[in-house]
C-alpha cells in the first residue's frame, strides 16, 4: 500500500540509462513527485547546485564521474551536503555498499529495482528529512528567542550609570520619566527581593520611648 502523501517533494534522478529513467519517471510521477533528471555526474552536480532537490536517486555505474565520486562532491558542497542520496546499483557486495555509505549515501536500492521498495525507501528518507528540517527550524527559532530574551534581561536587570534620585523623598526617575519608590525600581530592574524592617536610627526617631 502506498503511504506517500504528496508534499511537493522534488527528486533528482541521475542515470545514464534511458530505459531506467523512463520507468522511474513514470512510476514516481504517478506518486506525485516533482522530478528532474541528470544523465551523468557532472550534470547532477550542476542541477543540484542550481535547484537543490529534496532527495537524489543516484546510479553508481556511470561514465565520467561515477556515483560514488558524484556523491562525495555533493557532500563537499555546502548547498547540497544535506540532501539525502540513495544509490541505485547492481553491485551488491558489502565492499561496494560500504563505499557508498562512506561517500555519504543514506541508502541503497539494487537493480533490477523493486519499485514498491523504491517508493517505501523514498518515503522513509523524505520523512526523516522533513523532521530534521522542522527540528532545525525550531532550534533556530528557539535560539533567536533565547538571544532576544537574554538581551532584554541584560537591559532590564542591569543597574548602571547615573540614577536620578530625589534628594527629598528619595524616589527615583525611571527611563520613561516617571518617579517611583526606589525599592520598586530596584525590584523591577534587578533580581533582588526585599524584606522590611527598621534600622536602629529610625527606631530611635520613631519610637524613642522604647529606647533604653
Amino acid at each position: 500500500m502506498d503511504i506517500h502523501q504528496p508534499q511537493d517533494d522534488t527528486l533528482l534522478i541521475v542515470d545514464d540509462n534511458l530505459k531506467n529513467l523512463k520507468v522511474l519517471l513514470d512510476l514516481l510521477k504517478d506518486h506525485g513527485f516533482d522530478i528532474s533528471v541528470a544523465r551523468n555526474g557532472e550534470e547532477a552536480l550542476e542541477r543540484a547546485g542550481r535547484r537543490p532537490p529534496d532527495l537524489i536517486l543516484l546510479d553508481v555505474m556511470m561514465p565520467g564521474l561515477d556515483g560514488f565520486e558524484t556523491c562525495r562532491r555533493l557532500k563537499a558542497n555546502e548547498t547540497t551536503r544535506e540532501i539525502p542520496i540513495i544509490f541505485m546499483t547492481a553491485l551488491t557486495d558489502v565492499e561496494s555498499k560500504l563505499k557508498g555509505f562512506e561517500a555519504g549515501g543514506v541508502d541503497y536500492v539494487t537493480k533490477p529495482l523493486e519499485y514498491q521498495e523504491v517508493i517505501a525507501r523514498l518515503n522513509t528518507h523524505l520523512t526523516i528529512r522533513r523532521l530534521q528540517q522542522d527540528l532545525a527550524d525550531k532550534n533556530a527559532e528557539l535560539q533567536t528567542k533565547n538571544e532576544q530574551l537574554q538581551q532584554a534581561l541584560d537591559q532590564v536587570k542591569l543597574l548602571s550609570g547615573l540614577l536620578p534620585i530625589c534628594s527629598n523623598c528619595k524616589k527615583i526617575r525611571d527611563d520613561q520619566g516617571y518617579w517611583q519608590d526606589i525599592a520598586v525600581y530596584i525590584r523591577d530592574h534587578s533580581e533582588a527581593e526585599f524584606t522590611h524592617g527598621i534600622c536602629p536610627d529610625c527606631m530611635r526617631t520613631l519610637f524613642p520611648e522604647y529606647q533604653a
